[in-house]
């Protein structure tokens, strides 16, 4: 198949069989805040019958969810989505109970059942907590379920930040390793230009980062109520389409046709194979809490023969971490070539620079003689590769 070949692609994506669907708080909201029902049951309404009735036996469906702040906002008696961090998890945590009530009640119209996830970056990095979220979501898909995935927002900090969910049914498609990713906006495609301005012209196909060059993305969320806008969606379908997934863009109007594979929205052709789905998240969905400078010996090593990290590499360290932690490897110019999860605290790491782990083991105790970072818990960034 030619890589500029529409109508298979589009055949690739009415035989999706395990769809992510992700849908942004303004298409689930009124303007003031409070959840629109109308509008929940139209996308369920559409999910139901243009996946479960239209493909049959099997078609799974995993919905990716905002609105649990937006939908907290009527009930706290707030007009405008509050800036602190305190009252958005306050309103994440009255809005979450409303939100997945609501879904409950709109599937079961139609049979089906749905099982709430509430996900942190670090549930997605650290080894364990990677294989329960995985588990969790296979097991209710495998029951017939549809998982209703949202950020935890009542207890993340840092990760209740601009377009967060756009970001995380990307790297959920590829966790469950989906055969689709259809984001649901307000915004009905992507244009070459502000949409609201006369003469922009809908994007029906990007192959790659090379058709995005002379497009002008400007966020075009509804103020107050979603955080999201078109810069993270096409940041996500960047994500998803490098690892092999995928993607439409469009609004949630057009639900139904995007899911059948007719000619609506944008299609983000996939540009590359997936990867390992922990890795992906360790380079996408967290934020280093200190860097490594490296030698160009431990440069190569960790890029090009994807080797893990040894104390006798790492010339100086910086930041504030303890052992599980994301950081960033720097090459001696400073430039990220990787991100990894270190096996030791920011403290103890400036007197084993330079070292091998035999001469460590030997002054310190076996205990020493272990990676810095290992290369199982190592995702090389894409820009060094380049």
């Amino acid at each position: 198949m030619s890589d500029h070949d529409t109508t298979d692609t589009r055949k690739d994506v009415a035989s999706a069989r395990r769809i992510v669907v992700k849908v942004g708080s303004s298409s689930l909201t009124t303007a003031a805040g409070g959840l629109d029902g109308s509008r929940v049951d139209a996308l369920v309404d559409a999910l139901h019958e243009s996946v479960f009735r239209a493909k049959g036996a099997g078609a799974q469906v995993l919905l990716v969810s905002s609105g649990a702040i937006a939908a907290g906002l009527a009930p706290l008696g707030l007009a405008h989505r509050p800036r602190d961090l305190a009252m958005q998890q306050a309103a994440a945590s009255v809005g979450q109970g409303l939100l997945i009530a609501r879904y409950t009640q709109s599937f079961a119209r139609h049979g089906h059942g749905v099982g709430q996830v509430l996900l942190t970056a670090d549930d997605l990095t650290r080894r364990a907590h990677y294989r329960n979220a995985l588990q969790t979501l296979g097991r209710l898909l495998e029951l017939g379920f549809v998982p209703i995935v949202n950020e935890n927002d009542t207890v993340a900090t840092q990760e209740i930040r601009f377009g967060d969910n756009d970001r995380l049914a990307a790297l959920v498609a590829h966790l469950v390793d989906a055969d689709l990713l259809v984001m649901l906006s307000d915004v009905d495609a992507l244009y070459d230009g502000d949409p609201r301005k006369p003469g922009a012209r809908p994007v029906t196909d990007v192959y790659g980062p090379q058709d995005l060059e002379k497009i002008e993305i400007g966020s075009t969320g509804r103020a107050g109520v979603g955080t999201g806008g078109m810069v993270t969606k096409v940041e996500a379908a960047r994500i998803a389409t490098e690892a092999g997934i995928p993607v439409v863009l469009t609004t949630a109007a057009y639900a139904a046709r995007a899911l059948a594979g007719e000619p609506v929205g944008t299609l983000f052709h996939r540009t590359g194979t997936r990867s390992t789905a922990r890795l992906l998240w360790l380079a996408h969905a967290t934020a280093p809490r200190g860097n490594l400078t490296l030698d160009a010996g431990a440069v190569d090593a960790i890029v090009r023969r994807r080797l893990s990290l040894l104390p006798a590499g790492i010339t100086a360290v910086s930041g504030t971490f303890v052992a599980g932690d994301p950081v960033d490897l720097v090459d001696p110019d400073g430039r990220p070539v990787a991100r990894g999860l270190v096996n030791y605290d920011a403290a103890e790491l400036p007197a084993l620079l330079g070292r091998s782990t035999r001469d460590l083991a030997a002054a310190l105790g076996p205990q020493y003689e272990r990676e810095v970072v290992h290369r199982d818990d190592l995702a090389v960034l894409a820009k060094a590769q380049d």
